[in-house]
C-alpha cells in the first residue's frame, strides 16, 4: 500500500530551495538545462501556486500551477523525487492540481517534453488529450507537447466548491 501523502502549500524559503534542488537534480529538467537557480526563480514566482507532497520520509514531490494568463489552469510542473517515482505520487499531485484548477477553470493544461514518454503515458492514462506540438520550444531538437483535460466549455462552467 502506498505511503500516505500530505499535500500543502509551499512553506518558506528552505522548502522552496529543496524543491528547486529536486527539480534541478532530476529529469526532464537536467536535459532542459534548468539549474537550481532557474528552478528557484520559477518556484518563487508570485504568479504561481506551489504545493508540496510529503510522506513520512519528508519532501517527496511538488506541483506548480499557473492560474492566470492565456491558459488559465496550467500545470507548469509536476516533480517527484527520483526515488519516490512509480508509487502514485505524480498521479496524486495531478489530481490535487485538477481539483484546485476546477475552482477557476473548466480546463487543465500541461506540457510534457517529447523526450519524456513515461510522463506522456501518465497524462494520457489520467484522461489528458494531446492538443499540439511546440517544436524547439525550450531546447533545440525537442518539442513540448500540449495536453488538455476539460470538464466542458467556458459557457457552462461552474466553479468547483472549495472544501
Amino acid at each position: 500500500m502506498p505511503a500516505e501523502i500530505r499535500i500543502s502549500p509551499l512553506a518558506g524559503a528552505a522548502e522552496a530551495e529543496a524543491c528547486a534542488r529536486m527539480m534541478a537534480d532530476s529529469e526532464p529538467w537536467r536535459t532542459l538545462g534548468r539549474d537550481a537557480d532557474a528552478s528557484l526563480r520559477i518556484i518563487a514566482d508570485p504568479a504561481r501556486e506551489v504545493y508540496v507532497g510529503e510522506d513520512d520520509g519528508g519532501l517527496a514531490g511538488f506541483v506548480i500551477l499557473c492560474l492566470v494568463g492565456a491558459f488559465v489552469g496550467y500545470i507548469q510542473t509536476v516533480c517527484v523525487a527520483p526515488g519516490r517515482r512509480g508509487a502514485g505520487l505524480g498521479s496524486r499531485l495531478v489530481a490535487f492540481a485538477e481539483e484546485r484548477i476546477r475552482q477557476v477553470s473548466p480546463n487543465v493544461f500541461l506540457c510534457v517534453s517529447s523526450f519524456n514518454p513515461a510522463a506522456q503515458r501518465l497524462y494520457e492514462r489520467l484522461g489528458y488529450e494531446y492538443v499540439g506540438e511546440l517544436r524547439d520550444y525550450l531546447i533545440p531538437g525537442a518539442s513540448e507537447l500540449l495536453f488538455r483535460k476539460s470538464s466542458g466549455p467556458w459557457k457552462t462552467f461552474r466553479p468547483l466548491e472549495t472544501r
